[in-house]
Order: C-alpha cells, then structure tokens, then sequence
C-alpha cells in the first residue's frame, strides 16, 4: 500500500521523474507502465541499470538493511520506510555503511512532515504549556481480517508495536525529547497469533515527564493518528484527539491543536475558568512533504529532517517496548546516539 502511494506521488512531483519500479510481484509492472517507469522484479538489477539519485524502500521490515545496505553500496540515497530495520543492530550497520560512503538516509516517519507536529513541539519545547508533566496517546483501531492474510504481518516484527507504535514514538520523541525509560506489557489475547494485538506502554523522557502509550489493532475505536489527521484514506477520519500534552500551566490536544489554560494564577488550584485556544491548522500534505525534502537533500540544499541514526533512535525506543514486555522490567532504549560503536 505505501509503495503504491510513493510511487504515486513521485510520478505527480515535478522536481522529480519516477525512473522505475523494483518489486518480486509481476503485477507491478502494471503500476509501472501506468507511470511510466520501467518494472524490474529485482532491486540489484535495478541498480545496476538505472543511473539512479534516490530510491524509496517500501518493502517488508526484514529487507529494509540489506537492500539499504546495496543502496549504499551503489550510492544512492534513500528513504527508508519505517522502522528503520527488524533489529538495532541491523538498522546501525545501515547507517554505519551509509555515513561510510556519504550517502543520505532518511526514515520514513513522514508524521514529522506534518505543520501540526511542528506547532506541537513548538508549543511544548517553548514551556507554553509550563513544565511537561504528562503525556497521553492512543493508537486503536480495527484492522481488516484480510491484512492478516499476509504471512509476515502474524510473525514477531509485523504487529502494532512495530508497524504502528513506532510513528506514535517518533513523535513522541520529536516533540518531548529522548525516552530514557521504558516499561511495557503486551497481549495476543483476541487473535491469538505469534504476535501481540495490543500493548500498554509507560514512558520517562529525559526532562522527567512521563507518558503512557495505549494500543491496539484489535479494536473499534476514533482514537489513532490516521482516524484523527485524515492522514490516510483507508482509514475512516473522526476528528479526535489521539495525544494530550500537559503541563504545570497548560495542556494540548492534539492533532486538533487546542491549548487548554485556566485564567489567572495556576498556583491559585483548579477552580478558575478554564480558556481553550484553537491554533490555525495548515494544509496536511505530509508524505508528499516528505518526497519534496528528499529531492532538497539530494540536491544539498537541505539537511535531512530525520536521518538513519535519528531513525535508529526511534527504532531502540521502540524494540525497548518488546524487550520490556518480555522481562517485565523498566528497560532503558540502546544509546545510538553517538558516533559509532566502533569508532
């Protein structure tokens, strides 16, 4: 599905030409001559025909490093699709190999493209909302029976934690700083397959608030990023509120961007008036955003917004989820941060 939508907009993009289309199934090449690109049923053919500027990996989670690391050994720079890798290990040997030969990777947690994550990291980082104190997100939903049709989606890897939590992390850390601490449980009560169906999550970022996660793909609910932004048109938009952000002196909504204060002196308690602030929401074009800062980075008149080791972060934030779960202990996130492990 989202190769689909990356091809589609890569097509429609001016500031680029969509060359080809890698893909085993040959009903791609369908899409491909719908484009106006050349099909080929396998990546290393493609790089090796096409004189290519940058490749998008839309491909299952397990492929991400190893045809990111034949991206860069090609030199091509890439967007990789979220999550960077199936493991941190995997993911930091891409990016290694990427810094390595100078090539740009960026991860597709396209959330940070949108204006509304912008204004909320704004509003908090700037203390708007006082001292972070708390944050609340959910991620619900009720995929279809037939998603789980595809083998790799019922194995470890292809549930909500690492197909979904981890833009709700991404986000998360964007826009309250790094998570220093992680505890977790999670379930596989209502399918029943290898993989969990839902997850509850608790959090300590690095300035001392605490978050708690609550997901699910199991369930009917208005409540996740897509339902709330309109984000993706598969899933049925609802216009509520999938984060609240609160402070000593304030709290968010959000995506909706309401700011809730009480009137006069927060150290006088809660009896005072509550005023709600609505903020001027942009127009929502993330994944195409996306494409446009890629084409920038190419070009070298951008640095990227999130690059491999950001993305490698995320990733860390988000196996810690797992390894939480399975030794019901707080686990804190590998530091990838830095350099190198061997330099």
């Amino acid at each position: 599905m989202i190769g689909r939508l990356h091809a589609g907009l890569a097509a429609a993009e001016p500031a680029c030409r969509l060359v080809a289309i890698a893909d085993p199934e040959p009903g791609t090449a369908n899409l491909a001559r719908e484009f106006g690109a050349t099909w080929y049923d396998d990546h290393e053919r493609l790089l090796a025909d096409e004189p290519l500027d940058g490749v998008i990996l839309a491909v299952p989670t397990r492929l991400h490093a190893p045809i990111g690391l034949a991206c860069a050994s090609a030199g091509v720079h890439m967007i990789v699709e979220k999550p960077l890798a199936d493991s941190v290990v995997a993911g930091l040997e891409l990016v290694e190999a990427a810094e390595a030969t100078g090539v740009h990777v960026l991860v597709g947690h396209h959330r940070r493209y949108d204006p509304a994550v912008e204004d909320a990291r704004a509003i908090v980082r700037s203390g708007g909302l006082g001292r972070l104190v708390l944050v609340s997100a959910i991620w619900a939903a009720r995929k279809p029976d037939d998603y789980w049709t595809v083998d790799w989606r019922r194995s470890p890897g292809g549930g909500p934690v690492l197909i979904n939590l981890i833009h709700d992390i991404d986000c998360l850390r964007y826009i309250c700083g790094e998570i220093v601490e992680v505890q977790a449980v999670t379930s596989h009560a209502i399918r029943g397959f290898e993989v969990e169906d839902s997850a509850a999550i608790l959090l300590r970022f690095e300035g001392g608030a605490l978050g708690t996660v609550a997901i699910s793909d199991a369930v009917v609910s208005p409540w996740n990023w897509e339902a709330g932004t309109n984000d993706n048109r598969v899933v049925a938009w609802s216009g509520q509120n999938s984060y609240h952000f609160m402070g000593t002196s304030g709290s968010l909504e959000f995506p909706n961007l309401v700011t809730w204060h009480q009137a006069g002196d927060p150290a006088t308690g809660w009896g005072r008036p509550f005023v709600a602030t609505p903020h001027g929401l942009g127009p929502r074009s993330a994944h195409a955003a996306q494409l446009r800062h890629f084409v920038a980075v190419i070009r070298g008149d951008e640095q990227p917004t999130i690059d491999g080791r950001d993305g490698l972060a995320t990733l860390a934030a988000t196996m810690a989820v797992h390894e939480a779960a399975t030794t019901g202990r707080p686990v804190p996130p590998v530091d990838v941060r830095r350099p190198s492990r061997t330099g």
